[in-house]
Parts: structure tokens; sequence; C-alpha cells
């Protein structure tokens, strides 16, 4: 699971567990006991997903630039060199 799984899995299981009531549900499944659940499941995703990047040590997205380092010599007089 990504990052946004993750937090997907926790926002839903806090929806199960605080804005649900359990009075309007008549199954036998405990709507709190699966809220729970899902939000353990979300923050252990969440943790092992942010240990994985740190170890391959992935870089964020994007262009990738390669620094170009242009290294002369000046004579006394700051005058660049001849080619």
């Amino acid at each position: 699971m990504g990052v946004g799984v993750s937090v997907f899995t926790i926002t839903l299981g806090l929806i199960l567990k605080f804005a649900i009531s359990p009075d309007a549900m008549t199954d036998p499944v405990d709507i709190h006991v699966i809220g729970v659940i899902l939000i353990i499941v979300g923050g252990v995703s969440f943790a092992l997903q942010l240990l994985m990047m740190s170890r391959t040590g992935a870089q964020p997205r994007g262009p990738r630039f390669q620094q170009r380092r242009d290294e002369r010599t000046y004579d006394g007089e700051n005058n660049p060199p001849a080619p």
C-alpha cells in the first residue's frame, strides 16, 4: 500500500469509529471495532511505508539535473586561459 492508501484507510477507520452511531446499524458486526482495526492497519502501513522509503533512499519524484562543475584556472590578472 502507498502512503495515500494508508491515509485513506486511517480516514475510513476514523469515520467508522467516531461518525457512525452503532444504533443506526442493526448488523451483528460492531462498526467501532472495524474502525479501530482500520486505524491500526493504516497506521502500521504508513509507518512501514516511511521505513521502506528511508531505507531505499527514495528521492522525491521530479526532474533530475546533473550539476556540471566547470573548473578553470586563472592567472594572476584574472584573465581566462586560452583554449
